[in-house]
């Protein structure tokens, strides 16, 4: 299309293409500029190409060295973090067997209480039972010394009396 426009141009008398002077000297001065870019820009160019490579590599030697080290720390850490987890289920096992030590040490302290109370309740119901016995036999012992006494129509003495009471109260328990 660029070569149809070229031509359509030359017919109608328009003149598209530079003189062969202004080429030349065109190109001269080009050639010139790159030499001089060549020369003076190129180094400056590579040069902080170079630096900014370097920087580039250290930038990611430093990322690979701190993703080194986060690495580490992370592991260090799981591995505390797993210490701290056995440490855990250790306390709280010893927490489990001591509450289960004075768990039985208070059942068994419930225990030897609730028998000692058993025991003395035993110990008052039989001293109770002795002493309504004793004053069973004092209240049986006067009435039947006053029932043997208007029987007869006489007092006994002490003795006699004691001895028929200790008598009667002897056959009375031998029958229960």
């Amino acid at each position: 299309m660029l070569t149809t426009t070229i031509l359509a141009a030359e017919q109608e008398g328009i003149v598209l293409l530079p003189d062969t002077s202004e080429l030349i000297w065109g190109l001269v001065a080009f050639l010139l500029l790159m030499a001089i870019m060549m020369k003076f820009v190129s180094p400056k160019l590579n040069q902080t190409l170079s630096e900014r490579g370097q920087l580039i590599q250290g930038k990611m030697e430093e990322a690979d060295t701190k993703l080194a080290e986060a690495d580490a720390t992370r592991e260090r850490y799981e591995a505390s973090l797993a210490d701290a987890r056995g440490e855990a289920n250790r306390i709280v096992e010893e927490a489990r067997s001591a509450a289960e030590t004075v768990r039985a040490e208070l059942i068994a302290n419930a225990e030897s209480d609730a028998a000692a109370i058993v025991e003395r309740a035993r110990a008052d119901v039989a001293a109770e039972r002795e002493r309504a016995l004793q004053e069973l036999r004092l209240q049986l012992g006067a009435i039947s010394v006053e029932l043997a006494g208007r029987i007869v129509e006489r007092e006994l003495d002490a003795t006699t009396h004691e001895h028929l009471v200790d008598e009667y109260i002897t056959r009375l328990s031998s029958h229960n």
